[in-house]
């Protein structure tokens, strides 16, 4: 690793023996209730470790390129720079942090499948050069804008789930790979690759079958074209379960070794993302109003909740606007965790979530049961690391919660054994003893 952010401006908490990070959340609930409410998000970064141990245990050698615009924040790229993933950007924004991170533009790709003319000649000023393409007027545009450019040729997949729509968006037929090739010659394009994306819904054998045996026929077309082919992208779409991921390995490993062999030169890789960071993050958000309605139109079943009883609607005061900005796009399952303590024979009521802008399109949670909150109390989202923590979106004032990062001394020692670490990025830890009294304007001892 040569460098890190510069101008990162954060700490990562190294957990003592005995504090685990329901500790932490409790400590930061305190500080901000005490100093204004605002929500935050804890990061564990020791789970990215983990992941990544996990992904060389189970996918080697399928090298990976983490997601960025899955969650950008500079505790996360960093650490996953130390841990040597390459990395996928789909805009400028995130091609200059991971350029500030001193990471080789060999170990970038630009992904974006529509992309700026001004973005690709950023991708070419700094030495970007692998891009994905799959159209004529793409491979045009970057023939005017980067002259250095290695395209993989992003090909549709077959979605036997029937999301058939979603995945001809992007990617092109194997049809129209000939005349994209053709036109590649004409312009004087090389083509190194192909790149495919399968999605979490739909990992079944048949469409990886499919996938990749279409790419072996691209790989084979391009050699009558004298394109030298030496990249297979098989895309994201990978969860955090390893359970998942050692079926998509299952599937995926006797494939690869009958048509991109070890001896064939392919180099093989992914683009995981929320795979990394979905379950390293907890975001904690505050009540700031509550009303009650009367159980004209039932939230819940009346098998779960007795009709005569009021429901409760929340305001949180975070919402799709800002950290919950995937749930316009997806369905949110997750009930949050009450951070108060109440009686396990507490009343349950319907209650819903939304957050603070006053949009119809700003609810959260349609339905679920909660003990009756108040106005000041906390609830907790786990599983809130992918898809909130990218571009911060600019409506009203909305400004990104405080991020505090944490890892045990466990995950430090492993990160420390396999050589995964830099006096930089050291220098960022900072020791959170059994006794925590965690605010962000402290000073710690800083871990030597």
């Amino acid at each position: 690793m040569k460098g890190f952010l510069e101008d990162a401006n954060y700490s990562i908490g190294l957990l003592d023996e005995g504090v685990n990070v329901g500790d932490v959340i409790d400590n930061y609930i305190y500080e901000h209730t005490r100093n204004g409410k605002n929500a935050f998000f804890v990061g564990d970064l020791g789970k990215l470790i983990k992941q990544h141990i996990q992904w060389q245990n189970v996918m080697a050698p399928v090298k990976p390129f983490y997601n960025v615009k899955c969650n950008s924040t500079p505790g996360v790229l960093e650490i996953l720079a130390a841990l040597g993933s390459g990395f996928a950007c789909s805009s400028k924004t995130e091609m200059a942090l991971v350029q500030d991170l001193g990471i080789s533009p060999e170990n970038v790709i630009f992904t974006n499948p529509c992309k700026q003319a001004s973005q690709i000649k950023y991708a070419a000023k700094i030495g970007v050069n692998i891009l994905t393409c799959d159209s004529e007027l793409e491979l045009k545009k970057i023939a005017r804008n980067h002259p250095n450019a290695k395209l993989l040729l992003h090909i549709a997949t077959e979605d036997i789930n029937g999301d058939e729509e979603m995945n001809m968006k992007f990617g092109t037929t194997l049809k129209n790979c000939r005349h994209l090739m053709e036109c590649a010659k004409e312009l004087n394009v090389q083509i190194v690759g192909v790149k495919f994306y399968v999605s979490n819904a739909c990992k079944e054998t048949q469409v990886y079958k499919h996938a990749i045996s279409d790419a072996r026929c691209v790989f084979d077309m391009a050699e009558e074209f004298g394109f030298t082919m030496n990249m297979l992208n098989i895309g994201g779409g990978f969860t955090d379960y390893e359970l998942d991921l050692e079926e998509v390995n299952h599937i995926v490993s006797p494939l690869l070794d009958t048509y991109f062999p070890e001896e064939s030169g392919v180099n093989v890789i992914a683009e995981p993302g929320c795979y990394y960071v979905s379950s390293a993050f907890t975001l904690a958000v505050n009540i700031i109003a509550k009303k009650a309605i009367e159980d004209d139109k039932p939230l819940l079943s009346k098998k779960q909740t007795n009709s005569d009883e009021p429901v409760f609607v929340y305001y949180m005061n975070d919402g799709v606007y800002g950290s919950f900005a995937s749930k316009l796009s997806e369905n949110l399952t997750s009930v949050p965790e009450v951070h108060k303590k109440y009686k396990e024979d507490e009343p349950l009521f319907a209650s819903s979530l939304w957050g603070p802008s006053s949009d119809e399109l700003d609810q959260i949670v349609e339905s679920c049961l909660l003990p009756e909150l108040n106005v000041g109390d906390w609830l907790l989202f786990d599983n809130m690391g992918s898809g909130t923590l990218g571009e911060q979106s600019a409506f009203n004032d909305f400004q990104r919660p405080p991020v505090y990062y944490i890892m045990s001394f466990s995950n430090w020692c492993e990160m420390q054994d396999a050589g995964f670490t830099s006096d930089t990025l050291m220098k960022n830890f900072f020791l959170v003893p059994s006794c925590i009294q965690l605010s962000p304007e402290d000073s710690f001892s800083t871990v030597a």
